[in-house]
């Protein structure tokens, strides 16, 4: 379970604790406890610049973060679509062209977007394995919501 930074100073100070993981930071208890476990929150606050996540209880917040998502996503695949242009007009001069054997699957998103969610899910799988049984709440706001 979660425990506040000066606990955890103390059981590692005291040797009944070890590092686990740097980030975030995990301690692993040396000796045996009880099987006791609080209620946890996982809160994911998802926008176009950045992803807050915080995992809470009751009445203590235990980690909070905030994650800064990539913004040259769009720019780096125009980067490469000049080049790669480039690239077929300098050899295949009277190539006849070729467009229409291009299909997107169903599930495609752009790839700003796609980023984006594969973000978010990697920060909520990897607090979801350090934190045992938690409740998911995600916010998701859309800009065109008028209410």
């Amino acid at each position: 379970m979660p425990c506040s930074q000066r606990k955890a100073r103390v059981l590692l100070k005291e040797g009944k604790a070890i590092i686990n993981t740097y980030n975030p930071f995990t301690i692993q208890l040396t000796y045996a406890t009880g099987e006791t476990k609080q209620d946890c929150h996982i809160g994911v606050d998802t926008g176009a610049k950045h992803i807050g996540i915080a995992v809470t209880s009751e009445d203590k917040v235990f980690y909070k973060a905030e994650v800064e998502l990539r913004q040259d996503v769009s720019s780096n695949l125009d980067s490469k679509r000049i080049y790669r242009r480039g690239r077929r007009s300098r050899k295949c001069r009277y190539r006849k062209p070729r467009f229409l054997n291009r299909k997107r699957t169903d599930k495609w998103l752009p790839p700003s977007l796609q980023n984006r969610i594969n973000h978010t899910f990697a920060w909520i799988d990897e607090f979801s394995v350090l934190v045992p049984s938690p409740v998911l709440h995600i916010e998701v706001y859309s800009k065109d919501d008028k209410s």
